[in-house]
């Protein structure tokens, strides 16, 4: 029985069959003996009488008065074997009043234990022969076995009864059916009901609604002759009757009902198979476009991993930075769609799971290599691969900067010691001191100490040029075989020099005691004027050095330096103006002395001259000052442009991190319906309009890139994090909203209600994990053993018992019903049955029946039935 109540009153009495059939005294004051209307009796007792002679006559036996019958109980008992196929106690074998009570009690025990009530019908009454009681006990019976167990689209009894006629009737023209008097008195319904079912007795068309008796006689006549449904009304009492008896139409109307319950089965059983069939296409329509869209995003991501993972360098930071703004482009232009498309995949695979969960068909594998595990793991590489790129693109823009400054520096120190060597092997190869005098002698040893000491001086620029050369080989410097060839050249000439220094030395020694005059101030004046002329060498190659710095610290000490040098300018002085006093101190002593001077010191080839104009290059430290100043605004302006970042990644990357925050407790805390949990998460994502302040942050950070800034000491969010933290959000809130839409989806096809589903939020919300019923709950709903139980998995837990959904052995029964219950079914069967798309889909499906039993052309509807579950290799 269904929880929707039936009611259906006769004469002073009711029948519920909510559970239980009931008949009920109606208010104290009405007249217990109340008269039917007469019309209405003769219909009853006419259809009842044959009714219960349909029955009896399978016992060999029948009545002919309906309430002297069944006065002594015998013909009842038998009536009520007869349709429930159940055995009744004994009955009394005595004529007398008791005994016929008796067997009346029996019988009315017997409809009591069927789950019926009865009120105001005792065993007297139907002993006595009153009509009324009579004729209610019928009809509770007739009720009770022939009109309770009518189950049509979640209606029964009446109302299925009534549903069913009007499904049957509703393609045909002229009838309307809303009751169980006034809609059959034109015979139509009847007439129409049997050409739904046996099109093959009567022809529709020719009927005319201005002819009831015709009508309905020939409906009568039909039923009895090849339905074997007894006529039990008269087409008379019908039509002359304003309102025919409820009760008599229902009786005999479910007869017809009964009469076709097996046309009835095979028309569901196909309605069903049809519902299975259609949404078996909708999930291969869904698994097709999964496996495009997982091939097409796989294949960019291979195309795309071996361009990231090439990585040969460039030789010039043109190249270099070429290649920078190509990974750029990447990142900014052709990646974001692939993100969409990795996101929307994850979507469909997720809802053609839920589709197919619910369906209660096996989950959907995609193909070798196409899981969404394979995807998220293949775009997990990608971004490997791709962070990796970024770090060799910058480590290899900063080699190439350090290669071109150190390769300058190179070339700057190479032409200095190339200028000062240039005539020096001349110098010490030559033997003019074979021909000197005393004091020429002893000036050429003077002059060789002062190119000792200056050959010492420049020992440490050699150095340093053969450390550069080392640094630029290890940098994988480009040229380096040039540089090498040019170091190797510049030590070959040194340790000659060396050499022929030694060599020297000897020679003057040998013929040194031949040679003691010296003049003191020229010597004094060669040993002051070296060191000076170093220190201005080395000044004027400081003030010329190229620099590169990354900071304002770097700067602000190298600006330090700067000064401390330029302290050193006043003392520096005072040694030129001693120097130079020396020189005066000869000029005047020659005078005194009347001595002529050759002009040139003995013992250096520096000549006053030479440290003046050595001395005015001094005007290279203003120079220098304004490149040192340039530099520390650039520097300041770098440091702008992090600040600036900072700022704007400061705040955007806490606000990517709330809102993650927020919507991974979207699913818990949002109330209200699905509806408006959805319109709310939709607000949501709408709301979240920041992608203008990302391209913002990126603008700067690529003016950062420009200016070669490679750190930013004010902020801990790179680029890099923003933009991951952003896909991320994306991703997530694309989830939540696939997520609430599977929930509506299980909702509907489910049939949960918004208060079900807020109770099962808060069981989801509040169970215990330590429980051991959890424990077991948990291999259900986590087969994979994750530990994490999704919501939706919760609810398909929540509502698997009484789910509505197909099994295979539902939809093989179904199968078994249209083919008749034979083991195979016909083409023509399911053409008959089905829909047109559906037949063809069957039958292209479906493999040939192998059986000695079947016709050419037979099909295996069992091994079909299985494959749709899963439980087949077909």
């Amino acid at each position: 029985m269904t929880s929707i109540e039936t009611q259906v009153q006769y004469g002073p009495y009711m029948m519920t069959s909510d559970s239980e059939q009931v008949y009920m005294n109606q208010e104290d004051d009405w007249d217990r003996d109340l008269l039917l209307d007469p019309a209405w009796e003769k219909q009853q007792r006419k259809t009842f009488t044959a009714w219960c002679n349909s029955h009896l006559r399978k016992a060999g036996t029948q009545i002919e008065n309906i309430e002297e019958d069944f006065r002594n109980g015998l013909k009842l008992m038998l009536l009520l074997e007869v349709i429930s196929g159940e055995r009744l106690p004994k009955p009394d074998k005595g004529q007398m009043r008791f005994h016929k009570i008796a067997n009346v009690n029996k019988a009315l025990d017997f409809i009591c234990s069927k789950g019926v009530k009865l009120v105001s019908i005792g065993a007297e009454e139907i002993v006595d022969a009153n009509v009324k009681m009579t004729l209610g006990m019928i009809w509770t019976i007739i009720l009770r076995f022939a009109i309770q167990d009518i189950s049509v689209e979640e209606t029964s009894a009446k109302e299925g009864l009534l549903l069913w006629c009007q499904r049957k009737t509703a393609p045909y023209r002229n009838v309307n059916v809303q009751n169980f008097h006034i809609s059959w008195k034109d015979g139509l319904a009847l007439c129409a009901l049997i050409h739904r079912h046996r099109p093959d007795l009567s022809d529709y068309s020719k009927l005319r609604k201005d002819d009831p008796m015709g009508n309905l006689n020939t409906a009568f006549e039909v039923t009895e002759k090849y339905l074997d449904i007894p006529k039990m009304l008269d087409a008379e009492d019908i039509v002359n009757t304003p309102k025919p008896d409820e009760k008599a139409i229902m009786t005999y109307v479910s007869c017809f009902y009964h009469a076709f319950a097996g046309a009835e089965q095979a028309e569901t059983a196909a309605n069903r198979i049809c519902k299975v069939l259609a949404v078996n296409q909708e999930n291969e329509k869904l698994m097709e476009e999964y496996e495009k869209l997982a091939s097409e995003l796989l294949g960019w991501i291979r195309r795309t991993i071996p361009w990231l993972e090439n990585r040969v360098a460039e030789q010039t930071m043109r190249t270099m930075q070429k290649k920078l703004e190509d990974f750029r482009d990447y990142r900014r232009i052709h990646k974001p769609p692939k993100v969409q498309e990795k996101c929307q995949l994850e979507i469909n695979f997720n809802t053609l799971q839920t589709k197919l969960r619910l369906s209660n068909m096996p989950a959907f594998m995609p193909s070798e290599g196409k899981m969404v595990s394979d995807i998220a793991n293949g775009w997990k590489g990608l971004e490997q691969v791709e962070k990796g790129y970024e770090e060799w693109l910058l480590t290899e823009i900063r080699r190439l900067e350090r290669l071109d400054h150190l390769a300058e520096k190179f070339k700057q120190k190479c032409s200095l010691h190339e200028s000062w060597t240039s005539g020096t092997v001349e110098l010490l190869s030559m033997k003019d001191y074979e021909s000197a005098s005393l004091l020429e002698i002893r000036a050429l040893m003077r002059i060789h100490e002062a190119f000792e000491s200056d050959l010492a001086a420049h020992q440490d620029r050699v150095e340093q040029i053969a450390a550069i050369a080392q640094e630029l080989n290890e940098l994988d410097y480009h040229d380096a075989v040039a540089i090498n060839a040019r170091c190797q050249g510049i030590c070959d000439q040194w340790d000659n020099l060396g050499t022929l220094t030694q060599k020297r030395r000897d020679s003057l020694e040998r013929v040194e005691k031949l040679w003691e005059t010296i003049d003191q101030l020229y010597l004094e004046f060669a040993k002051r004027a070296a060191p000076f002329n170093n220190w201005m060498d080395g000044a004027m190659e400081d003030l010329q050095d190229m620099f590169i710095v990354h900071s304002i610290e770097e700067i602000q000490s190298l600006i330090t330096a700067h000064d401390q040098f330029k302290a050193t300018l006043p003392e520096a002085d005072k040694e030129r103006m001693a120097t130079m006093g020396i020189q005066s101190e000869i000029v005047k002593m020659a005078q005194t002395y009347g001595i002529k001077l050759s002009g040139v010191n003995p013992y250096t080839v520096l000549s006053p001259q030479d440290i003046t104009n050595k001395w005015d290059a001094k005007h290279l430290v203003p120079l220098r000052d304004q490149m040192l100043q340039e530099e520390l605004a650039r520097q300041q302006s770098n440091e702008r442009l992090r600040h600036q970042f900072a700022a704007q990644a400061n705040i955007i990357g806490p606000w990517i991190q709330t809102k993650m925050a927020e919507i991974s407790h979207v699913s818990v805390d949002i109330a209200g319906s699905l509806e408006e949990q959805m319109s709310n998460l939709k607000q949501y994502e709408q709301n979240i309009n920041y992608k203008c302040n990302i391209d913002k942050l990126e603008g700067n950070h690529q003016l950062s890139q420009e200016g070669l800034i490679f750190n930013n000491k004010h902020t801990n969010f790179t680029m890099e994090h923003v933009h991951v933290g952003w896909e991320q959000l994306l991703t997530t809130i694309a989830r939540t909203i696939n997520e609430v839409e599977n929930q509506i989806l299980t909702r509907d096809s489910k049939g949960i209600s918004q208060e079900q589903l807020n109770e099962f939020r808060a069981s989801f919300n509040h169970f215990d994990r330590g429980e051991v019923e959890f424990a077991c709950i948990m291999t259900l709903v986590d087969s994979n053993n994750t530990g994490v139980v999704t919501f939706q998995a919760f609810i398909d837990f929540m509502t698997r018992k009484t789910a509505e959904t197909d099994t295979v052995d539902q939809v093989m029964t179904r199968e078994t019903v249209m083919a008749s219950d034979k083991t195979y079914i016909t083409v023509e069967e399911l053409r008959r049955e089905l829909p047109p798309e559906q037949a063809d889909y069957c039958v292209s499906r479906m493999t040939r029946y192998i059986g000695s039993d079947a016709p050419s052309g037979a099909l295996d509807y069992i091994s079909f039935s299985s494959a749709l579950y899963g439980e087949s290799d077909l």
